[in-house]
């Protein structure tokens, strides 16, 4: 485990390094910001959850929208949308992994593993799957870092294509984009999954608009 830690911090110290290094004249790609994202996706309708000011803090600077969608059937439970944009992460800002943010707002992780999405206008991609508890109740959380069209479920894998990016197109942007729904009781994480994965290709052939290929 020390092993492991000594490797992540080293790991981390020596993108920023590069990064700083790169730094000078970087390309800053022209995106839509994510308060444009379309407010309605099919049947679903949503409201926007501001993020206060210590979680601003933390994230950085960036761009980043929080929204919860309802099914207007009534059928479905409610979809909540996170999407973090960082434009340049060449200063140290990277991106926070959820792994480590749910737990710091009382959720537990009781599941973990990696699947693969297959969703409209991207090819097939790996993302980070949980199932996580707080009070008796369980939500399904699909996450994943999204930079130049290219979907991934490691954080030390966006971490080297940040590096790889920055030396090759002199660009250090890149998001996470996570999505999170309660699951019924008895509910299995497949099942779930499946519930979910068409929100997940109604917002799919949108993010090349916010998030620049």
């Amino acid at each position: 485990m020390k092993l492991r830690f000594l490797f992540a911090a080293g790991f981390i110290a020596l993108t920023a390094i590069l990064l700083q290094a790169r730094g000078r004249g970087e390309i800053i790609p022209h995106g839509l910001p994510l308060s444009s994202f379309p407010t309605r996706l099919g049947d679903w309708s949503s409201t926007d959850i501001p993020l206060d000011k210590e979680v601003l803090d933390v994230l950085g600077p960036g761009d980043f929208l929080l929204r919860v969608y309802q099914d207007e059937t009534g059928k479905l439970p409610y979809v909540d949308l996170f999407l973090a944009y960082f434009p340049s992460q060449r200063s140290g800002d990277t991106i926070h992994s959820p792994k480590h943010c749910l737990p710091g707002a009382g959720w537990t992780p009781v599941e973990n593993s990696r699947v693969t999405l297959s969703l409209p206008g991207h090819a097939p991609f790996p993302a980070n799957r949980y199932v996580i508890s707080k009070a008796g109740s369980r939500q399904l959380v699909l996450y994943w870092y999204w930079a130049h069209d290219r979907g991934l479920a490691s954080e030390y894998s966006a971490k080297f294509y940040l590096i790889a990016d920055s030396i090759r197109m002199n660009r250090s942007d890149g998001a996470l984009v996570r999505i999170t729904t309660p699951m019924f009781p008895g509910e299995t994480p497949e099942a779930a999954q499946q519930r979910l994965l068409p929100f997940a290709s109604q917002i799919s052939p949108l993010l090349d608009n916010y998030i620049p290929r």
